[in-house]
């Protein structure tokens, strides 16, 4: 416990150096939820998503119709934003007392080559437990960000091999699948937990 607060300490101090600048690199690119828009001007976010958990368990948006629930892209070789998010969540999960068992908290790689199943349950074991991780092929999880008008791609490095830019908001999901908006983790703490207040009411009023 003591070492998981040093690492917590160690990704703070490097998000607030590099938060800003990786935010607006990251959370709103090009082809994101701004630009593909329908006719209407409402954004493209939610759709037919099938990933697995790293226990093997499919989870799609039928399995998960009549809960709200939130996802998170992102990549267990991320050094910052993805960690720093996850403890973020964690926190506010417990803030949330019993409340945030009405919401189901996903966190999708956008990177299965180095992301296996082994890899993403070691990963996790520094979150909230009900934080629920998933996988798919490279279609599926192609398949995924589309559906949300989400972003991933590979940016190599001069050191070799890579790493990931990608949507870095936080994707607020009613129990009907449409989409209610996004969690910026820059946002103060208690707009954020009341978004999540607000999720947890649509499960416990049969809203959305």
């Amino acid at each position: 416990m003591k070492g998981l607060r040093l690492f917590r300490l160690a990704v703070w101090a490097a998000v607030f150096m590099l938060g800003g600048f990786l935010l607006i690199s990251t959370q709103f690119p090009e082809s994101q939820v701004g630009r593909q828009t329908i006719a209407s001007g409402t954004a493209k976010v939610g759709g037919p998503f099938s990933l697995l958990t790293p226990a093997g368990e499919r989870i799609d948006n039928q399995s998960l119709a009549g809960r709200p629930y939130i996802v998170f892209f992102g990549f267990t070789y991320c050094p910052d934003i993805c960690p720093t998010t996850l403890f973020e969540l964690t926190d506010l999960m417990a803030d949330l007392g019993p409340d945030a068992d009405s919401v189901e908290v996903l966190f999708v790689t956008v990177d299965p080559d180095r992301d296996t199943p082994a890899a993403l349950s070691s990963y996790m074991t520094s979150f909230d437990s009900r934080i629920t991780a998933l996988r798919g092929s490279a279609t599926e999880t192609e398949n995924t960000l589309k559906s949300f008008s989400a972003y991933a791609k590979k940016v190599p490095l001069e050191t070799g091999g890579y790493t990931m830019d990608h949507t870095a908001g936080v994707f607020l999901m009613r129990p009907d699948g449409g989409f209610t908006g996004m969690m910026d983790m820059h946002e103060p703490r208690e707009t954020k937990l009341e978004k999540l207040r607000r999720l947890a009411r649509m499960a416990n009023t049969g809203q959305g």
